[in-house]
């Protein structure tokens, strides 16, 4: 093969996945939104209630104020009328978000600049599986 092609070839296996990495926006601020929660057990702080045998439908209106990131990694609070806790987080290079709190964690996607889906479980006496979408005011 031609040296040109060669370097053609190269070139396309390494800018693809340059490409395919976006950069990650300035997540600083505060991001409001309202979870769909499924409960079992007496729930967490944020969706405490009786415990009961059967799983519960509960929504709660979240916040999450970023106040610190560097590049990828952000922390801030995570707060709901009942509770408030720290977390700490990353955003993998395919806009995925790993987040973790005081008993549970987060599995989310950047969707764009001020919008993102996270969805969080926690396994214990009490199980809490929940998505909100997170608007950034």
């Amino acid at each position: 093969m031609p040296k040109l092609a060669w370097i053609s070839v190269l070139v396309a296996f390494v800018a693809v996945p340059a490409l395919a990495e976006s950069a990650v926006p300035d997540l600083r601020g505060t991001w409001t939104g309202e979870s769909e929660s499924i409960v079992r057990g007496p729930g967490n702080p944020h969706h405490r209630a009786k415990a009961a045998d059967e799983p519960r439908l509960s929504s709660a209106m979240f916040t999450m104020v970023i106040d610190k990131q560097d590049g990828r990694r952000f922390s801030g609070t995570w707060s709901s009328p009942r509770s408030t806790e720290k977390i700490i987080a990353v955003v993998a290079r395919n806009n995925a978000i790993y987040l973790i709190d005081d008993d549970g964690f987060t599995v989310g996607t950047l969707m764009s600049p001020t919008q993102i889906e996270l969805c969080y479980m926690q396994q214990g006496s009490a199980r809490v599986a929940s998505c909100a979408v997170m608007t950034k005011k």
